[in-house]
């Protein structure tokens, strides 16, 4: 039932671009699919995302309203006393006026238009800032989770580890009871001891900070760490084929290459705008005025009314104009340089996550290589301490070997997994 919900409250809230999420259904884990729709959905910094997003869609409707005329109504009491001479003229000492007033700057020169569309591609940009958040979100809680999944194999294992490191350190103990070896023996196999609880405590505090960064991303409190249900790290694995190769284009579809586009395409729009600023301004006034003081209150004998229409030029605010003007032309050329940029680093993201589901791959298959030898030998040894040829001592020694090695291949497999996170947000979700 909570499953149903969230996907209803996602299809409510999410923006109407897609993110890709049935590529975290492919990771054979029951749980991550839903805590990635949770994340979604109650994450505060993705609301906050959304409400700057908001802004900018009503800063586009406020720039659009400026092409429209302007029009006002007031009502105004006036008080008036006039000289005591026979003027023919028969007036009122108080009455009301209700004054009705145009005003309209006709976009003869599109400059208005051209604020509009800057407004537009500076909306444009804030919704793809906005998916470089859930991008960045959906990668963080997917590699966390799989942390996590590390650190309780790690962990698990790790107690088998200090489990025989006590074993031994009891064996030793007898031994040196009896005279076998000396203090300096028995010291050694107490610091082996130590020093694999203080590993012990390292990867239960790394674990601890994990969960609650998991948490915080879930848009949960911290003291619901215990209630991170999860699987295991042994079952999780992607259900699909990364690709090798990814095609440059799919640069265009980053949130950051699109977010400085359309941000570029804004300055050079306010580069427009700063030289149309040059041309006198065209304006049509018009006033439509009924009062008390000479009749009725809408009769057309108590009205009065104008009509003005012409062209405005300002004279001594050209040094302020260049300046405008040579500010926007600057904002412009470091904006494309700043595209040129984002253009290579986005290459070089891509090309890195690449490189690195690579290289790891091959660490991968060479820690698991390791881990086989390291399985045989520990099973012969096993044999030779059934036969009694050999010592419990070297025994637990080489069983100790071959867990810490599956430790080492459980990373490697962790490495390569949170690899495959990192080129989904390189791609921009579009893997």
């Amino acid at each position: 039932m909570r499953k149903i919900v969230l996907s209803f409250l996602l299809f409510l809230i999410l923006p109407s671009y897609s993110y890709n999420l049935e590529f975290f259904a492919k990771f054979n884990d029951k749980f991550l699919d839903d805590y990635i729709k949770e994340a979604l959905t109650n994450n505060h910094s993705l609301k906050e995302a959304d409400r700057r997003v908001e802004q900018f869609r009503y800063e586009v409707n406020s720039a659009f309203s400026k092409e429209f005329p302007n029009l006002s109504v007031s009502s105004n009491y006036l008080g008036t006393h006039f000289p005591n001479q026979d003027y023919n003229i028969f007036l009122q000492n108080n009455s009301f006026i209700l004054p009705f007033r145009v005003n309209w700057e006709p976009d003869f020169l599109l400059k208005t238009k051209d604020k509009t569309n800057s407004k537009k591609f500076l909306y444009k940009s804030a919704i793809a800032n906005q998916k470089a958040s859930y991008l960045s979100l959906l990668t963080d809680v997917a590699s966390t989770y799989v942390n996590i999944l590390l650190y309780d194999y790690l962990i698990d294992k790790q107690k088998e580890i200090l489990a025989n490191k006590d074993n031994n350190l009891k064996s030793n103990y007898n031994k040196f009871k009896f005279g076998v070896i000396d203090l300096v023996n028995l010291n050694t196999a107490n610091e082996e001891v130590n020093s694999q609880k203080v590993i012990y405590n390292s990867l239960i505090k790394n674990q601890k900070t994990a969960i609650y960064n998991f948490v915080l991303l879930l848009g949960r409190s911290a003291n619901a760490d215990d209630e991170i249900l999860r699987g295991k790290l042994e079952d999780f694995e992607y259900q699909d084929n990364i690709p090798e190769i990814i095609n440059s284009d799919l640069i265009y579809s980053r949130p950051d290459v699109i977010e400085i586009e359309n941000r570029l395409k804004s300055a050079k729009l306010d580069v427009t705008v700063a030289k149309k600023d040059f041309f006198p301004s065209f304006n049509i006034l018009g006033l439509l005025s009924f009062d008390t003081a000479g009749g009725n209150f809408f009769a057309w004998n108590s009205s009065f009314a104008y009509l003005l229409m012409g062209a405005t030029q300002d004279i001594f605010r050209g040094g302020e104009k260049i300046a405008n003007l040579k500010i926007k032309r600057a904002k412009y050329y470091e904006l494309v340089e700043k595209y040129k940029q984002t253009d290579l680093t986005a290459i070089k993201e891509i090309s890195n996550a690449l490189n690195l589901i690579k290289k790891d791959r091959e660490n991968e298959k060479t820690s698991r290589m390791q881990l086989l030898l390291e399985e045989k030998n520990y099973i012969s040894s096993h044999k030779k301490f059934k036969r009694g040829i050999l010592s419990k001592i070297q025994y637990l020694n080489d069983k100790n070997s071959y867990i810490q090695q599956a430790q080492l291949s459980a990373t490697s497999k962790a490495l390569r997994l949170v690899d495959y996170f990192t080129l989904y947000k390189a791609v921009g979700g579009e893997l």
